[in-house]
């Protein structure tokens, strides 16, 4: 199973900051933040990554992981056209790289102390539908909230104002290739992207997407609030 990191986006949230590089290169106390994520992949077994990021700080990355050999990893490129196209215009840019398998995607500012290898080995095995990961959180509006009845999801709200449930859907997502089909099919949202949310309520439509709890902590790293707390998280841990 392929792994692909959405590192894209302006980072407007963690301006000034975000006008030297890319905030998915910001340190989490020790280590740059796409580490994070790629630890995530890596630890899960997975060998081949594909770095989905922004045209102006390309090379940023490039700088600091090269191909991932040195890793043990094949790692590879792509550049998304327009920075605030949305998560799904950015996982677009995968299809070639997927090449008709099934992919694990996680959003480059996403920190998770769970091993997600399980999962992500039965997907792989599988392949097909969706299975995304939910985390109860008391701030659940800053999210895409689920909605359950009977233990199932049946619709995800993005970023609602009145959450249905404090369950917040995290920034990692397991995909059959059939994925890049759906984006084609979606339009773009009032803020003018192409939304992650629509893929899964797609999925939901056809009863084929499945959803596990995240245990242990997560955050994304996005928000000046939370980047302090990825932080401290990562600083505590290490000590430990």
């Amino acid at each position: 199973m392929k792994g692909v990191i959405l590192a894209g986006g302006l980072g407007t949230r963690l301006a000034p900051l975000t006008s030297i590089t890319n905030k998915h290169l910001l340190p989490v106390y020790d280590r740059p933040m796409i580490e994070y994520p790629l630890s995530t992949l890596t630890d899960a077994g997975i060998r081949e990554v594909l770095i989905v990021c922004g045209r102006e700080h390309a090379g940023h990355f490039v700088q600091h992981l090269g191909s991932g050999k040195d890793r043990g990893l094949d790692i590879s490129y792509a550049v998304q056209e327009r920075d605030n196209a949305g998560i799904a215009d950015a996982l677009s840019y995968a299809e070639r790289f997927a090449d008709g398998n099934p992919i694990a995607v996680i959003l480059g500012d996403n920190i998770f102390e769970d091993d997600f290898s399980r999962p992500i080995q039965a997907f792989a095995r599988e392949g097909k539908g969706a299975h995304i990961f939910l985390k109860k959180v008391p701030y659940a509006k800053r999210f895409g909230v689920a909605r359950l009845q009977r233990g199932k999801i049946v619709a995800i709200v993005e970023k609602p104002k009145r959450p249905p449930s404090p369950l917040a859907v995290t920034g990692l997502y397991l995909y059959a290739s059939d994925v890049f089909a759906k984006i084609r099919t979606l339009s773009p949202s009032k803020r003018g992207e192409l939304e992650i949310t629509d893929v899964q309520n797609l999925y939901i439509a056809e009863g084929a997407l499945g959803h596990s709890k995240v245990r242990g902590f997560w955050s994304d790293a996005g928000t000046f609030e939370s980047l302090h707390h990825s932080s401290s998280w990562a600083r505590k841990r290490k000590a430990a």
